[in-house]
């Protein structure tokens, strides 16, 4: 006969087994960031305003936000290089648990990959010398054997350039900060960058022109952080983390900073 013991005992067991199966594990890589306290995060580092690698570190939108939600999960962020090129292929490869930096949420990296939700509407411009500002006002007028397109490889601004500017010469530059300076010293006239960064070295540099600010030459997209999708658990609480900074103000105080 089965006693009252028995029973007193078997409950014991299975609270204990119940406790143990959802407190031993969370997901993988959410338990390997708390655990050792280091959230790796990857950033090309080259694009104004969100994230700029200078000699004193990194600085900008996305790294004031990542260095908050790295404050709200009790952990250090270790910076990781990366390159437009190889964003995607360092993130598959678990050379970092995150990528920031001005990356724009699309179909194509949301297929391997996950985003937080968006931020920092924007469209394609082109960043022109101020000199040229009325040569430069249709897609067309880019779109010339004469004009010379300087890209950086890797992103949407190369996508954009492959799809719509293929009677113009195209020359590549392969660190994006540097391409400002080159329009505005007359070593290329266009390139195609975002509503943001545009106004940036247009402000900084009055040799220089941000054209289709009020007309941009894509739809609207967005901007995001980019995740690994191996594990729901780190996903959750990733997700989590950036409702508290928007409920907290953090995303509105970033933009104020950075975006305005």
């Amino acid at each position: 006969m089965l006693t009252r013991r028995f029973f007193s005992f078997a409950a014991t067991a299975l609270v204990a087994g119940l406790t143990l199966i959802s407190t031993a594990h969370a997901g993988p890589r959410l338990d390997r960031v708390l655990d050792t306290k280091v959230l790796r995060v990857g950033t090309p580092g080259d694009y104004r305003p969100f994230a700029i690698k200078t000699d004193s570190g990194y600085s900008g939108h996305d790294i004031d936000l990542v260095e908050r939600m790295a404050k709200e999960l009790g952990v250090r962020i270790e910076w990781v290089p990366t390159t437009w090129p190889n964003l995607l292929k360092d993130m598959q490869a678990d050379k970092y648990d995150l990528a920031v930096g001005g990356i724009t949420r699309n179909v194509t990296r949301m297929r391997v990959v996950a985003m937080l939700p968006g931020y920092a509407p924007f469209g394609k411009v082109a960043l022109v010398r101020a000199a040229d500002k009325t040569r430069f006002t249709t897609l067309e007028s880019l779109n010339q054997p004469g004009v010379r397109v300087i890209k950086n490889p890797g992103g949407t601004n190369e996508a954009f350039v492959l799809e719509n500017l293929k009677a113009a010469q195209v020359s590549t530059h392969e660190k994006n900060a540097e391409i400002p300076a080159l329009i505005a010293e007359g070593k290329g006239d266009v390139m195609i960058t975002e509503t943001y960064e545009a106004l940036v070295y247009a402000k900084a540099d009055p040799r220089l022109h941000a054209a289709f600010i009020d007309a941009p030459l894509t739809p609207p997209s967005k901007l995001g952080f980019m995740l690994p999708a191996d594990d729901a658990d780190y996903l959750r609480v990733m997700s989590f983390v950036w409702d508290q900074m928007e409920t907290r103000g953090a995303l509105r105080q970033a933009a104020d900073k950075w975006l305005k």
